[in-house]
């Protein structure tokens, strides 16, 4: 099989990813934080030590406010649902969002009566900051937004937009998503506020697992309540971070796995040219070369994620990947890709696209076998 979904969750994982898992599991199992006795001291130690690497590489000031959470989507509904909101404040967001923005955004919306802002972004940096320097006003409150699509591997301007948002005294909060472990962040040199991730894309660590981390003074309500281990004679939810916003047991194993993965990534992150930014310009160039394939998004000699969007000529996507799975043995993700507004941008709402995602595990030889795919299938098409 080759595997071209990187983007939807990373396969295979560094293999020190699954010893951590299965000696967590196998030889601590114990709960973090609900015991003195030594097992659960090990769990803890498991737990502190994730939360102090991952504020350490992406350059959140306290550890305490890196916190953990099933997904990127939990760490998002977190940062948004626990502001507090009145009737008429205003959010900023992309056309490039996730539903896991766009949906919690429209609930905002429906239950407080939040006024919602999407701009449009259309590979000009520069336009895309004055459209959204034209649509701050005095209620804006929050500028949220995707670094990366997830869809064409667009990168947004995103240091410019913490500088406009800093002018403005607004928040922000970044959906690291699709760039966390392929790229160096760090949230208090680029002014990000906050900002939500995954273990399973980029950084290659398991699947249920992510974080949120709050960089500042910001409060955030907690949407879970529950026991943390510490304050239980209290019957509310303790002030302390970061048993605030954790209730309940942590996933010990997959934090495990994670950490491990933040580590592999400590020793990978100063790279001049990423392995698999060098692959994805290859399948770019030879995909635009083939009669009947429309290719989205950046062109390959532009800085983005290793993502790469296409269509055969009006072909549905899920047609195509289905054709590669079941007779080349490759693995790719068609369809909207749950961004349904970067599809109305780039008019593929009816037809969706064919998504191809690489990682550092990726080899040049299967990106020539994948193009080889790509010229049978759309010559197959071509001859109808």
């Amino acid at each position: 099989m080759i595997y071209f979904d990187q983007a939807a969750s990373s396969f295979p994982k560094p293999v020190e990813v699954g010893e951590a898992m299965v000696y967590a599991l196998n030889e601590i199992g114990a709960n973090p934080g609900r015991g003195g006795h030594e097992l659960a001291r090990k769990a803890s130690g498991i737990i502190q030590d994730t939360r102090e690497r991952a504020a350490r590489i992406f350059g959140c000031s306290d550890p305490k406010k890196a916190i953990f959470s099933p997904n990127a989507t939990a760490a998002l509904n977190q940062a948004l649902k626990g502001l507090s909101w009145e009737d008429g404040d205003h959010i900023i967001a992309t056309t490039f969002e996730h539903n896991s923005i766009r949906r919690p955004l429209e609930n905002l919306k429906q239950t407080y009566g939040v006024d919602i802002s999407y701009i449009t972004w259309d590979e000009s940096d520069e336009i895309f900051i004055e459209r959204m320097n034209k649509t701050m006003n005095s209620k804006t409150r929050l500028i949220v937004t995707t670094h990366a699509s997830n869809v064409t591997g667009s990168l947004l301007p995103l240091e410019e937009t913490t500088k406009l948002a800093s002018k403005y005294d607004v928040l922000t909060l970044v959906d690291a998503s699709q760039t966390a472990g392929h790229m160096r962040l760090h949230m208090k040199q680029m002014g990000i506020d906050m900002m939500a991730f995954p273990g399973h894309k980029g950084l290659m660590g398991p699947q249920g697992t992510g974080m949120l981390l709050i960089e500042g003074d910001i409060e955030l309500q907690p949407i879970f309540q529950g026991g943390t281990g510490n304050f239980s004679e209290e019957p509310n939810q303790p002030d302390q971070m970061p048993d605030k916003l954790e209730s309940g047991t942590l996933n010990t194993p997959g934090i495990a796995g994670l950490n491990a993965a933040l580590k592999a990534f400590e020793e990978r992150q100063n790279e001049n040219v990423p392995r698999e930014t060098i692959l994805t310009e290859t399948l770019l160039n030879g995909l635009e070369k083939i009669e009947g394939v429309t290719c989205y998004g950046p062109s390959k000699y532009a800085h983005k994620m290793p993502i790469v969007a296409f269509n055969i000529l009006d072909i549905p996507s899920q047609e195509i990947a289905m054709i590669l799975d079941s007779h080349y043995k490759i693995a790719v993700r068609p369809g909207l890709h749950c961004s349904p507004l970067t599809h109305e941008t780039l008019n593929t709402t009816e037809q969706g696209v064919v998504r191809a995602s690489l990682s550092i595990y990726n080899t040049e030889e299967e990106v020539v076998a994948f193009i080889k795919a790509i010229e049978e299938i759309a010559s197959s098409y071509n001859l109808i």
